[in-house]
């Protein structure tokens, strides 16, 4: 996660700043509740630079990985922050699975992810396209000591496919729809966002 200052640019028509604060912590909530409950997943944790999202995540009791000092674009700082993200749960943890998961999906169900997770490539890589066809939802690496290799950014669906990633085809609504702009909020209401999400949006008046 991004601080949060700059979080979620292309809301701000239609929310005020401490509105799309609370929405962006909101959705991931929603997103870490069900990501949480996957069966595979026997531990999260958040990159992020921002201290209230760390300690938000510790009042989750979740871990946090801090984004180390970085130069370049947000897309480079954003794939060198999750590869060292990886180093850090491999050394910790040794060769295990890894899922980099986007934080704004507000709409993902537990079984969309433990589907995304059984259809992935049990000895390599695997990506799952968000609803745009073009973007990444998740990155899937499993079976293997090679690294989680993100490239994430503009056309990083393609990119992700082009290094060596099997696309995951699955019907998995809530899983692809990562949330940037009002017509994705509108979407994931449609879909059915998490109580968290839901709650907020309904204080300010879109259900």
């Amino acid at each position: 996660m991004k601080d949060l200052d700059a979080a979620k640019s292309r809301l701000a028509d239609r929310f005020p700043a401490s509105a799309r604060t609370s929405l962006v912590l909101a959705m991931l909530h929603d997103t870490l509740d069900a990501a949480a409950a996957a069966v595979p997943v026997s531990g999260w944790s958040v990159v992020t630079p921002d201290s209230r999202v760390a300690r938000f995540v510790h009042d989750l009791g979740g871990h946090v990985i801090p984004e180390p000092p970085l130069a370049g674009s947000v897309d480079d700082r954003l794939n060198t922050a999750l590869a060292s993200a990886d180093r850090h749960v491999r050394g910790t943890n040794g060769v295990v699975d890894v899922i980099a998961l986007q934080a704004d999906l507000p709409a993902l169900r537990t079984d969309e992810l433990e589907e995304a997770f059984t259809e992935s490539d049990p000895q390599g890589r695997s990506v799952v396209v968000d609803h745009t066809g073009t973007g990444t939802a998740a990155l899937i690496v499993r079976g293997t000591a090679d690294p989680l290799g993100p490239q994430f950014g503009e056309d990083s669906a393609r990119r992700h496919i082009e290094s060596g990633a099997a696309p995951l085809t699955g019907n998995w609504p809530g899983l692809r729809l990562d949330v940037d702009t009002a017509v994705d909020v509108r979407a994931a209401v449609e879909l059915g966002v998490g109580p968290h999400t839901g709650r907020l949006l309904g204080e300010l008046g879109w259900l």
